[in-house]
């Protein structure tokens, strides 16, 4: 899967350096090179890994330039959203993210039992990849701890308001049993 998403991201000219993080001791990428980097930085979640990542490019990086946070679940990705998203948010004050249109309706639950529908006219689901400033992200992470899910809830706990970006439904998070035969078809068909 993550090898899918890296060509999506090689296929972005303007993506300056691509930085993999994993786990320390995960040797996956010994037996693979392309244009990027790997860094065994990875924390107990994902919180914690791209906190230790931000710190590695950091080293390599400039306070002010953006930082593009994927998730290797989400192999859908093209390099057509990820342009997207860099267009939308290079001349934003704070970034933003990709994300999608709830389509479905919308239940609360109770006692395993319907307690309400709920309005789903501004709900969207969060994808990534994520875009914000290096230093901006690094600080939201310092401020928000683990209580964070994602780059764009971290601005938020400081205040910001990261711009929604419509990603699409095929960028899924691979997560379910069955996700895994729905990304196999649609990057079947994609060939």
């Amino acid at each position: 899967m993550v090898l899918h998403t890296l060509a999506a991201f090689a296929a972005v000219p303007r993506v300056a350096h691509t930085l993999v993080v994993v786990s320390a001791g995960d040797a996956f990428f010994e037996g693979h090179s392309g244009a990027w980097s790997v860094a065994s930085c990875g924390g107990d979640t994902r919180a914690q890994s791209v906190r230790n990542g931000l710190q590695v490019l950091a080293g390599q990086a400039q306070p002010t330039d953006w930082v593009l946070v994927h998730d290797a679940a989400r192999c859908l990705v093209t390099p057509a959203q990820i342009n997207a998203l860099i267009d939308a948010c290079e001349h934003d004050a704070v970034g933003g993210l990709l994300a999608h249109r709830l389509p479905d309706t919308l239940k609360s639950e109770a006692g395993g039992r319907v307690a309400a529908t709920i309005d789903r006219s501004d709900k969207w689901l969060a994808q990534t990849p994520q875009m914000f400033r290096l230093a901006a992200l690094m600080g939201a992470y310092e401020q928000a701890g683990a209580a964070v899910t994602d780059e764009a809830s971290a601005m938020e706990f400081t205040g910001q308001k990261p711009l929604l970006v419509p990603g699409g439904a095929q960028n899924l998070k691979v997560t379910y049993p069955d996700d895994f035969a729905l990304a196999d078809a649609i990057l079947r068909s994609r060939t």
